[in-house]
């Protein structure tokens, strides 16, 4: 299999991918998938060149939100490499795209954790502005290995308002930052349903959970996405809110959030660029004195 499997290789098709974002959850059935789904279609609306890989080998469900519009094949430059399915213009990869929908991955760890570096490695992922991750939930060894295995640019946090919630995305925030990967903000997702005739407000499973959260670590908090069945309709049928829905408040929660995400993203990486100019500064006037 080649040194793939025991270091970061620059030389990877992961090479042309400028940004890596992981989407992450403390627990499962928060909505996770469908956000990466639909900040990937948010991206791409935007103009840039996007890719998305399922990494929740368990549970996974992208081919189901986002039909392949295209078969398996290889790559024509290197046969060794898979080509990445196409759906809505966005280049994905998922084990849902090479299984039947109803077959159980009933498999230990180590197997996955290999699927996994072949998704990432062994795919010719080609120029891409954003890879995005959608990570399987939980804190477990296939998260480890990701972030071992690939330099992440940042991780978002998805969560719902209501405290169970909470409680298990907190250990996903302490394991990034164990592993020193910036997070970018935190999603509360199904954060309130607005009735359709009267216009009023619910917040069924709790209000401000997120905003707590981000302020308990000092993350951004990038937005809220409402109860809304256009999202669960699109996901379900494979099509895209972007293309039906525009002014929707689904839409424009979706918008607004994928617009925080590169402005964090984007501060994030000039303020890096500045403190390596003053370290590189200091470390010149350290060397200068020694002389």
């Amino acid at each position: 299999m080649g040194n793939w499997l025991d270091q970061k290789e620059s030389a990877s098709p992961l090479k042309k991918v400028r940004y890596i974002i992981a989407v992450a959850a403390g627990k499962g059935g928060v909505g996770k998938s469908t956000l990466s789904v639909n900040l990937a279609l948010s991206l791409k609306k935007k103009g840039y060149s996007v890719g998305l890989l399922d990494a929740d080998i368990y549970g996974p469900s992208l081919a189901k939100m986002l039909p392949a519009e295209t078969e398996i094949r290889n790559c024509p430059r290197d046969p060794s490499l898979l080509m990445p399915f196409e759906s809505k213009g966005i280049k994905a990869m998922s084990i849902s795209y090479l299984r039947p929908a109803s077959d159980p991955m009933s498999v230990r760890a180590p197997i996955v954790n290999n699927l996994i570096l072949q998704f990432l490695f062994q795919v010719e992922w080609g120029e891409l502005d954003y890879l995005i991750i959608d990570m399987p939930p939980g804190t477990g060894d296939i998260q480890l290995t990701i972030m071992q295995k690939v330099d992440i640019s940042g991780a978002l946090i998805v969560t719902t308002p209501q405290s169970v919630a909470l409680a298990d995305v907190r250990k996903a925030v302490q394991m990034f930052n164990q592993m020193n990967v910036p997070i970018l903000g935190v999603v509360e997702n199904m954060s309130h349903f607005v009735e359709p005739i009267s216009k009023i407000v619910y917040y069924p499973l709790g209000k401000g959970g997120g905003e707590k959260l981000s302020t308990e670590f000092g993350m951004p908090f990038l937005g809220e996405i409402p109860l809304d069945g256009q999202i669960s309709a699109a996901s379900d049928l494979g099509h895209s809110l972007f293309e039906s829905s525009f002014f929707s408040p689904a839409v424009q929660s979706y918008e607004k959030i994928s617009g925080h995400l590169l402005d964090h993203l984007y501060a994030l990486e000039r303020s890096e660029k500045e403190a390596l100019k003053d370290f590189e500064l200091i470390w010149e006037l350290n060397r200068h004195a020694i002389k």
